[in-house]
């Protein structure tokens, strides 16, 4: 996957340069996801590896499907992609492009696991909280993992901060036999 991301990114840092000069930051996003998924269909994606099947076609089949949402410099931008066969990395392009995005307008996204759901009350007060911490807006992707017993587990990017049970009783179990 790293190789993938590796290839993906100067792409996306282009595109995303190219959507921000022009502040179309939201369109870009929106017809890159949209191309990605085409790029991802099993019926295309067996296309985009065929040595028999034009990449300038390729190409022009993803600007019918997303072009209403580029402008000229993306659907020049989907071409570029087809002629050097990288239509294949528009899912990584895409996952790419949306950090720059939410980097460039200050939002994290935080995936919260907690051992039971959150009520609204209490995804405002953490919110409130890392936004606090990470000096960002913060957008909460919450899930229920039951093995944490009780707490909760955060990660935004690198940065993750177990407040679980579970990881509470780990820590205690192995201090007491260390």
């Amino acid at each position: 996957m790293a190789d993938r991301l590796t290839i993906a990114r100067p792409y996306a840092r282009a595109a995303f340069a190219e959507a921000r000069a022009r502040d179309r930051l939201e369109a870009w996003s929106q017809a890159l996801h949209t191309a990605a998924a085409v790029a991802r269909d099993e019926r295309v994606a067996s296309l985009l590896g065929n040595p028999r099947v034009a990449p300038e076609a390729l190409g022009q089949l993803l600007l019918d499907v997303a072009g209403p949402e580029l402008d000229e410099q993306g659907a020049n931008f989907v071409r570029t992609l087809a002629g050097n066969r990288r239509l294949g990395y528009l899912p990584e392009i895409a996952q790419l492009f949306d950090e720059l995005k939410d980097a460039a307008q200050g939002v994290a996204d935080v995936a919260v696991t907690s051992a039971t759901a959150l009520d609204a009350a209490q995804q405002q007060k953490l919110a409130a909280a890392l936004e606090r911490r990470l000096r960002r807006k913060v957008r909460l992707h919450c899930s229920i993992d039951p093995r944490l017993i009780g707490g909760a587990v955060l990660k935004a990017g690198d940065l993750v901060i177990d407040g679980s049970l579970a990881a509470r009783l780990e820590r205690i179990a192995y201090e007491l036999t260390a």
